[in-house]
C-alpha cells in the first residue's frame, strides 16, 4: 500500500519531504526489470525503471530513486550495453531534482563496476565517463578520488608516468571533509610517489608538507609513517640535506614496529649516527648530536658510538687514522644491506666534516696561527687549507681574518661598536676614580704639612 505523508515544501532550504513511498513498488518492479534485462529485453527493462525512477524521484522518495538508478546501471551492465550504460549515468546525473543521495549510489555502483571490467578500453571508457558525472559535485568527491587514483595505476602500468603524476595531481584531497584521514594520508603518498619518479622534486616536497607527521603518533599508522619518511629520505637525498635525512631516520628508528625488531632499529639507528656526521655544522646539528648521545641504545652499537664522541669532542682528528680505523666498520659486509659510507662521494663529504671539526677546534685554542702550522694541523695543502677556512667564515661558524703578507691567521673576533664604546667609558671611569684618589691624596699630604 501507499503511504500518504504530509506535503512539506521548504523554499528556503529546497528541500521537499517525501509524499509516497514506493519502496514496496520498486521492490516488485526492480527484481521483473533485472530478469527482462537478463532475457534480453533491456529496453523494455529501462522503460519501466525510467517511469519508476520519475514517479519516485517527483514524490521525493529518495531511497527508492536510488535503487532504481543502481538497478538501471546495473542492467545496462549485465546485458554489456556500454552505450546505454554511458549515456544512463550521464542523463541519470543531470536530471531536474535529482537526489544527491541516488547519485552517490548510482556512481558507487558503476565504481564497483570497475575492477570487474577485463577489457582495457572499456574500462578506460567507464573511469573517463565516471570522472565527467563526478567532476565539481562535493557529494562525489571520495569516488572520483578513488576512481582517478584507478586511472592513474593503469598509466603507470603502461610508463605513462607524467600523465600517471598529473591526474593524480588534479584532486586536493587535504580539502574533502568526507574521506577518512587515513585514505588522505594514503592519497598524498601516492601523489608524492609519482612526482618524485618523475623528478618532479619542487613539487615532491610542496605535496608533502600537506601531511601533519602529528597523524603518526595514532594508532596502527606504523606502515604509513615508514612509507612517509622513506620517501623523505629519497627526498633529502636528492637535495644533499644530511641532516634532515639523519632526522628521518631517526623518526623511523623511534617507530614502536621497528624498536620491536633488533636488527631494524640498529640498521635504522647506524643511519641517523652516519648522516648526522656527514650534515653541515650548525645548532640544530648540535642539537640532534646531543640527543642521539644521550640515547641508551647507542652503546649497543660501539663503534658508531665511538665515531659521534669524535665529532662531539674538541679535539683534533686525524684523517687517515679515522678512516682506517672506522672504514671497515661503517662500510656494509657481503650479505648485508648497503650503507651510505659505501659510496666514495660520502667519504669526500665526511672528510671535509673533519677538516671543518678541525678548523673550529683550532679556533677555539689559537688567537694567532701561522698559516703554514695551520695547513700542517689540518694536514692539508696550504691552498685548501685557506680555502676550508675560507668557506667555515663565510659561513660563520668560525670569525678570523688571514694576512696574506705576514702568513698569520687570526682568529680574534672584532668588537662591535656597542661593545667598543662600553669598554671606553669603562675605561674612562677607571681614569676619573684615580684622578679623584690622586686629588684626595694630594689635599691630605698639604694638610698634614699645614699641621706641622
Amino acid at each position: 500500500r501507499r503511504v500518504r505523508e504530509a506535503v512539506v515544501s521548504t523554499q528556503s532550504t529546497g528541500m521537499v519531504k517525501m509524499e509516497v513511498d514506493y519502496s514496496e513498488t520498486v521492490a516488485t518492479v526492480v527484481p521483473e526489470c533485472e530478469t527482462l534485462a537478463a532475457n534480453g529485453k533491456l529496453n523494455e527493462a529501462l522503460e519501466k525503471l525510467f517511469l519508476l525512477e520519475k514517479q519516485t524521484r517527483m514524490a521525493g522518495d529518495a531511497i527508492s530513486n536510488s535503487n532504481v538508478l543502481v538497478c538501471v546501471v546495473g542492467c545496462c551492465y549485465k546485458a554489456d550495453d556500454w552505450p546505454l550504460l554511458k549515456e544512463n549515468l550521464t542523463t541519470l546525473s543531470k536530471k531536474r531534482g535529482h537526489f544527491k543521495l541516488a547519485v552517490t549510489k548510482m556512481v558507487q555502483r558503476a565504481c564497483e563496476m570497475v575492477p570487474e571490467v577485463t577489457d582495457k578500453a572499456k574500462k578506460l571508457e567507464l573511469i573517463e565517463i565516471l570522472r565527467k558525472v563526478t567532476e565539481g559535485k562535493i557529494y562525489v568527491e571520495n569516488e572520483r578520488a578513488r576512481i582517478t587514483k584507478t586511472l592513474a595505476e593503469i598509466y603507470e602500468k603502461d610508463d605513462e608516468m607524467e600523465k600517471a603524476a598529473k591526474i593524480l595531481q588534479e584532486l586536493q584531497v587535504e580539502t574533502f571533509g568526507s574521506m577518512e584521514k587515513k585514505e588522505k594520508v594514503e592519497f598524498i603518498l601516492e601523489q608524492m610517489r609519482l612526482c618524485y619518479q618523475t623528478k618532479d622534486y619542487i613539487r615532491t616536497s610542496i605535496i608533502s608538507k600537506k601531511i601533519s607527521t602529528k597523524y603518526f603518533d595514532s594508532k596502527d599508522t606504523d606502515e604509513l609513517k615508514m612509507r612517509y619518511y622513506r620517501q623523505m629520505i629519497d627526498l633529502n637525498l636528492h637535495h644533499k640535506d644530511y641532516l634532515a635525512v639523519s632526522k628521518n631516520y631517526h623518526e623511523i628508528y623511534t617507530t614502536p614496529a621497528v624498536k620491536e625488531n633488533d636488527a631494524q632499529w640498529k640498521e635504522a639507528l647506524q643511519r641517523v649516527v652516519i648522516f648526522l656526521i656527514l650534515s653541515e655544522y650548525d645548532n640544530e646539528q648540535r642539537d640532534m648530536l646531543a640527543r642521539v648521545k644521550a640515547d641508551s641504545n647507542l652503546s649497543k652499537i660501539p663503534y658508531y658510538q665511538n665515531v659521534l664522541t669524535c665529532f662531539d669532542t674538541a679535539e683534533l682528528l686525524n684523517w687517515s687514522i679515522l678512516k682506517e680505523v672506522y672504514s671497515s666498520h661503517l662500510k656494509s659486509k657481503a650479505g648485508q644491506a648497503t650503507t651510505p659510507l659505501d659510496t666514495e662521494d660520502n667519504w669526500e663529504v665526511l672528510r671535509k666534516r673533519v677538516v671543518e671539526h678541525n678548523i673550529r677546534v683550532i679556533a677555539k685554542y689559537y688567537t694567532r696561527i701561522s698559516l703554514s702550522h695551520f695547513a700542517s694541523l689540518l694536514h692539508l695543502e696550504l691552498k685548501e687549507a685557506e680555502d676550508m677556512l675560507c668557506k667555515q667564515v663565510v659561513k660563520g661558524t668560525v670569525t678570523a681574518k688571514i694576512d696574506r703578507l705576514d702568513g698569520i691567521v687570526n682568529f680574534t673576533k672584532p668588537r662591535d661598536t656597542e661593545e667598543i664604546l662600553n669598554s671606553w667609558s669603562g675605561n674612562l671611569n677607571s681614569v676619573m676614580t684615580l684622578i679623584g684618589n690622586c686629588n684626595h691624596l694630594i689635599t691630605k699630604e698639604r694638610m698634614v704639612h699645614q699641621v706641622n
